[in-house]
């Protein structure tokens, strides 16, 4: 039997490609992973060529306005992510001999995630635990799956299609969606409004909506209402969705209890229906294939357990017509 020292490949290989490949792929581009590294384009042209080389495949497919990744590419990248994960994991693991709960917990998170239980949750560990560090990343909920599957994050906060097969979930709450308009739209001090009045109006979307989407059922909503049947306005930022609907751009979907706010300053107004609206959950996601490090495994363990100790009726938020705006 060889010996491990024997095998060349771990020792002959430069580490660094690596990491300069996996960034390549990320950024769909030399130029721009040279940009995103701080180096020069013929050092990271030179970086794959090396690595091709090396492992003696075609890794990406480099011509005039084409860049494709080869299935080797492909195999290749999910394994270099699965290293940069365990690899960022070290300085937290390397924490775990103290007798006070010292490590970093990154968070992948969607935008605009409001949970007042989940802040409470934060709050209590983040008292119990002060040498804890935190830090937060915004993604697309599609781009926090795959980095949770990738291993990059402690864990993932965001929205799902479907619930996958390879990573744990928790539903952290759950709100319901309703239609606005801003204060500059028509209807906004229209008495009473009727499906009729909605018939082809222009509407904002959620990148989400689409068929297949988390939020499909919002899309459908609007279907039976008869809008217009494109979108004026798109966006994966609740913020920017709440900008486009402020501005009049269209009417869009948001959570009931994050716009509360809005309609109290009279800036947006909840249209009809009233009744039946698309309910959505939020997860948080882990990778089961992760090694923990003590903070994130006590994290996780904490929070199913605060969460389970709280009813999901309680954690459902937006379960009541929106409380109109006094002003």
């Amino acid at each position: 039997m060889a010996l491990p020292h024997l095998n060349r490949f771990p020792w002959n290989l430069d580490w660094n490609l690596l990491r300069t490949f996996m960034v390549v792929i990320e950024q769909r581009g030399i130029s721009k992973a040279a940009t995103f590294l701080g180096l020069k384009q013929p050092t990271v042209s030179t970086a794959l060529k090396r690595l091709e080389q090396t492992v003696g495949k075609t890794l990406v497919i480099r011509k005039s306005n084409e860049f494709t990744v080869t299935r080797a590419g492909h195999v290749l990248y999910t394994e270099c992510a699965t290293i940069f994960g365990s690899v960022s994991q070290l300085p937290a693991i390397l924490h775990e001999d103290n007798t006070e709960l010292r490590g970093h917990l990154s968070i992948a998170i969607t935008s605009s995630v409001t949970s007042e239980h989940f802040d409470h949750f934060l709050h209590q560990f983040s008292t119990a635990h002060p040498s804890v560090t935190y830090s937060f990343s915004v993604h697309e909920s599609d781009e926090v799956e795959k980095l949770v599957t990738l291993n990059r994050p402690s864990f993932g906060i965001c929205l799902l299609s479907k619930l996958p097969e390879k990573l744990e979930t928790m539903v952290l709450y759950q709100e319901y969606f309703g239609l606005f308009c801003g204060s500059r739209h028509r209807l906004f001090t229209a008495e009473n409004i009727t499906h009729e009045d909605l018939e082809g109006e222009p509407f904002v979307a959620f990148q989400t909506e689409a068929e297949g989407g988390p939020l499909e059922a919002i899309s459908k909503l609007r279907s039976r209402l008869n809008f217009s049947r494109n979108w004026r306005g798109v966006s994966s930022s609740l913020n920017e969705i709440r900008r486009m609907i402020m501005s009049n751009i269209g009417i869009g979907a948001l959570p009931l209890h994050v716009a509360q706010q809005d309609v109290d300053a009279g800036r947006i107004r909840q249209i009809p229906p009233y009744e039946d609206l698309p309910q959505v959950s939020i997860y948080l996601i882990s990778n089961s294939t992760r090694r923990f490090s003590e903070a994130e495994a006590a994290f996780l363990s904490a929070i199913k357990t605060h969460m389970s100790s709280v009813g999901i009726a309680e954690r459902t938020y937006g379960n009541q017509r929106i409380r109109k705006s006094q002003t």
